[in-house]
């Protein structure tokens, strides 16, 4: 940064929350106008998914180089270049008339977002401290995200019924404008925040593994496991990371500082974003599948329909973050992480091909203001202790393991639910609902999982400082005790 904190705080903060507001929107938007791309632009029923998937591959392969370009370029910069992307790419999107075109200009899309997501979330963390500020700053900056996803899936099924598929890509490109500009004016001018060198072997090394693992995971369930395509980017992955960590350990500039692995906190909450996405993320898929497929929801009913879940996750966001600046991180994310698996297992529990929505809707409600929780505490966890300069690839970090588990969580989701309905889902409503109450158990068992991992952040030391004094008390009154 430059040093001192912007005139106009809360302007900025509202800038950095409407960046997310984009990511979160362009993240449901275009689900419910798959349909109508596939059959305007002739895409196949097998290459249909990579409207979805260049998107995925791009954001997630790319999330480590624009976490470290960020620290080493300048947070204005980055933040200006994602929102540059992101514009140009939705009207490229929204004009194509060929497949492959609108593959491209989602891919150009996912690269925005690996720039802009690791400028936006280091920009919060950095101008506001550690602690009470950071935790409301993020709160606002979750709940914007909530509010995406909620506007995403309306916005998604209504202006597909109301004009055209391209108008879910146009309003990309009036949003990411207006950003575009508002930085300009808003945002203060940044220096670089880490010295040193480019590493542009860990970059290629580290963007190669990364994106290889994210098309191996997002191909598997399509092409199956076995495929030599699925097989051989997955191997790649493995070999191109191992070489990757031999370089970062070997160079004077790292793409990723291996001393960052050494924050509990950081590491721990980049394994609490992946398991995050692994599971609560894979949800709208299941949801989407029960809605349309099984119950026969047109794309805009089941764009109201998510408006509960993503309310409630909204309302979950503000929700955790005043329970952190009271309780801390690690208590706010086992409560919400507790919430969560309630409703997740009642969620298991009402799932049928004839339950009215209604009925759904409660247990749904109570498993989305635990995912709000999680959502705005688990990005508080993860950014504890990162110095200043490393604000940006800590980002990067906790943004690459909750893409990545994206990709993992929904391949293993989708091959369970396969392996339960037989893959035969459009003959056999009742079968496909055994499939997702299969995969609502494994995401119930996952939140589980995620409460284990959020175990091992560290208690903050007013909880240290308690726990201490407290023992000391009970020793000292043994010692009476024992005096008497």
């Amino acid at each position: 940064m430059s040093g001192t904190k912007p005139r106009h705080l809360g302007a900025v903060l509202a800038l950095l929350a409407f960046a997310q507001m984009i990511v979160a929107i362009d993240y449901n938007i275009v689900f419910v106008a798959l349909p109508e791309i596939g059959a305007d632009l002739g895409f196949t029923a097998h290459n249909l998914q990579w409207v979805v998937s260049a998107y995925a591959v791009a954001f997630g392969g790319f999330l480590l180089l624009g976490g470290r370009a960020t620290d080493l370029f300048g947070r204005k910069d980055m933040f200006l270049l994602g929102m540059f992307l992101y514009a140009a790419s939705s009207l490229v999107g929204a004009l194509a008339t060929a497949p492959w075109v609108l593959v491209a200009a989602r891919a150009v899309q996912g690269l925005g977002g690996a720039f802009l997501a690791p400028a936006t979330l280091s920009l919060v963390t950095t101008l506001f401290p550690e602690g009470r500020e950071r935790i409301r700053a993020l709160s606002v900056w979750g709940g914007a995200g909530g509010a995406g996803m909620v506007l995403g899936s309306i916005l998604g099924g209504v202006l597909t019924d109301a004009f055209a598929w391209s108008a879910v890509f146009y309003v990309n490109v009036a949003m990411a404008g207006a950003g575009l500009i508002a930085a300009f004016v808003l945002l203060p001018g940044t220096a670089r925040a880490a010295r040193g060198g480019f590493d542009l072997p860990g970059a290629v090394l580290g963007t190669a593994s990364s994106s290889l693992l994210v098309i191996g995971l997002v191909q598997g369930p399509d092409r199956g496991w076995a495929a030599p395509f699925v097989v051989w980017s997955l191997v790649l992955a493995v070999v191109l990371f191992a070489l990757f960590v031999v370089v970062e350990d070997r160079s004077a500039s790292p793409l990723v500082p291996l001393r960052l692995l050494r924050n509990r906190d950081l590491s721990t909450g980049t394994v609490v974003t992946f398991l995050f996405m692994a599971t609560f993320g894979a949800l709208a898929y299941f949801l989407t599948l029960l809605w349309q497929s099984v119950q026969g929801y047109s794309a805009l009913t089941t764009g109201f329909a998510f408006v509960v879940p993503s309310g409630l996750a909204l309302v979950g966001t503000f929700a955790g973050g005043r329970a952190a600046t009271r309780a801390g991180t690690r208590t706010t994310l086992l409560l919400a992480l507790a919430i969560s698996t309630a409703g997740a297992a009642g969620l298991a529990v009402t799932i049928s091909a004839d339950r009215p929505y209604a009925v759904i809707a409660v247990p749904l409600a109570v498993l989305s203001l635990g995912q709000g929780m999680v959502f705005v505490t688990m990005f508080a966890a993860a950014s504890t202790g990162v110095p200043p300069e490393d604000q940006g690839i800590g980002s990067g970090i906790a943004t690459t393991g909750q893409q990545i588990g994206g990709a993992v969580g929904l391949a293993l989701l989708i091959a369970l639910a396969g392996a339960v309905d037989g893959s035969h889902a459009e003959a056999d409503p009742a079968r496909v609902v055994d499939g997702i109450r299969a995969a609502v158990w494994a995401i119930t068992a996952g939140i589980g999982l995620t409460a284990l991992a959020v175990l091992n952040l560290r208690r903050p030391p007013s909880a240290i400082r308690a726990t201490n004094t407290a023992a000391a008390g009970t020793a000292a009154e043994l010692s009476g005790d024992r005096g008497r």
